[in-house]
């Protein structure tokens, strides 16, 4: 939800649809840098979480950051604006915060990983005392990104001393744009095994619920509404009503709008999404 005239914003629009947990950004997403929230602006959000009940809300970090750049002032760039989101977050009182693990560019996979591992462990270092908890966004593999696959996720954290601090956020597009099928249900079996091989179930803290434009390993990243794309009904369904992700936030990042019939895609989409979740 956008928080356009301050972070307290994306709890009432949540709230007015109905919804239980919210996903924000708490600085304008396109730019490096944001003035400090005021303490007017951290009472604001407190209060409104008192008064609509939403106390699961989750920022999302800027789309700038690059965890895995080569490029040393670009890291340390990211490493910087990581920190803000996350000190940002604990201000709000956030459960998480998430961040894509950034482009390899013209660097080697292991150089790559070893960077965004690198990023974790300083970024932790620089908040001993955090609240929020970081994840590490997997990502659909378009370009050059890194986190395309649960191996590359897992070896992250591996790398990082810090590392069992972090936790891992599902997006469905990303991961069946990745090459993760989700239907049938034995590949859907099948892509969690792998996720538990490679990182651990116990690490999965939330999930980003799209439907994908593009096919099946097609890498790229384009969002859909629930039942409107390549990955389907079926697909979305198998990891919804998954019982051992029944109490995690789920978050939706599907296209806004009014729908053609009226109502705004975030109800059609809300409603498809609670359906899918009850529906074993």
């Amino acid at each position: 939800m956008s928080a356009a005239g301050g972070p307290f914003q994306a709890l009432l629009a949540a709230k007015s649809f109905g919804m239980s947990a919210c996903q924000l950004f708490t600085k304008n997403n396109k730019q490096w840098s944001a003035p400090p929230l005021s303490p007017d602006s951290i009472q604001s959000f407190t209060n409104t979480v008192q008064e609509t009940g939403i106390s699961c809300s989750i920022s999302h970090a800027s789309y700038l950051i690059n965890l895995a750049s080569r490029d040393d002032d670009l890291w340390a760039k990211s490493v910087a604006a990581l920190t803000d989101e996350l000190i940002r977050a604990d201000q709000l009182g956030l459960k998480y915060v998430v961040v894509h693990p950034g482009t390899a560019s013209d660097a080697e996979e292991e150089f790559a990983l070893n960077r965004v591992s690198a990023a974790i462990d300083t970024v932790l270092a620089n908040i001993p005392k955090l609240k929020a908890r970081l994840l590490l966004e997997t990502t659909a593999g378009q370009g050059k990104s890194v986190g395309h696959t649960f191996q590359q996720l897992g070896r992250m954290l591996s790398k990082a001393r810090k590392g069992r601090n972090v936790d891992i956020c599902i997006d469905t597009c990303h991961i069946f744009a990745a090459g993760y099928a989700l239907s049938p249900r034995s590949d859907y079996q099948e892509t969690m095994k792998e996720f538990d091989g490679e990182i651990g179930l116990d690490r999965l803290a939330m999930l980003h619920v799209n439907d994908s434009v593009k096919g099946l390993g097609s890498r790229v990243d384009r969002h859909a509404h629930l039942g409107m794309g390549a990955i389907g009904l079926a697909g979305l369904e198998n990891i919804l009503s998954d019982e051992r992700f029944s109490e995690l936030p789920k978050i939706m990042e599907t296209p806004k709008g009014k729908s053609p019939d009226g109502p705004e895609w975030d109800e059609i989409n809300l409603e498809m999404m609670r359906k899918l979740c009850i529906s074993n």
